[in-house]
């Protein structure tokens, strides 16, 4: 998973805890955590594509949540950056090694690497998708309260 899944999910976050009526500008969004702007620009567009996150251009432009928090997925970030491929991708190198010529038919069931792989990469994908950026916020605000005010007043300071 690229980096970019990380720099996506932080960024919501801070595009919650600024809120619906204020548009941040993508430099201003990397600069709070010194982010190329131009990498985390793709992000953001990405996010846009996905309906995860708006922009409006001009002065007073930038970009905000499209959505309310309780209703994004962590699952539908991963997917605005990564894709919706699959993380694993079997290419059947069984079928060069020397099982190949055991005997007719040795391998005409499903690889089990990549079953295993399908249900593991199953489980993640249902574990990100039931986690919503409304989730995320409250654990913030039950372990570290004092983060979305900081934030919210580092993002005012243009």
């Amino acid at each position: 998973m690229s980096e970019g899944v990380e720099w996506a999910m932080h960024t919501c976050l801070n595009l919650a805890w600024v809120g619906p009526d204020r548009a941040v500008p993508a430099a201003r969004l990397a600069a709070f955590y010194d982010l190329p702007p131009a990498y985390l620009g793709k992000q953001l567009q990405s996010l846009v594509q996905a309906d995860i996150a708006s922009s409006s251009p001009g002065p007073r432009g930038g970009f905000r949540l499209a959505r309310e928090p309780e209703t994004i997925t962590l699952m539908d970030i991963v997917t605005a950056i990564e894709g919706p491929e699959k993380a694993f991708r079997c290419s059947e190198i069984r079928r060069r090694g020397p099982q190949n010529e055991v005997s007719a038919g040795s391998l005409d069931h499903p690889c089990h690497v990549s079953w295993a792989m399908r249900e593991a990469e199953l489980a993640w994908r249902r574990q990100l998708a039931s986690k919503t950026l409304a989730d995320v916020q409250k654990t913030v605000l039950r372990t570290s309260p004092a983060v979305p005010e900081r934030t919210r007043r580092w993002f005012a300071e243009q």
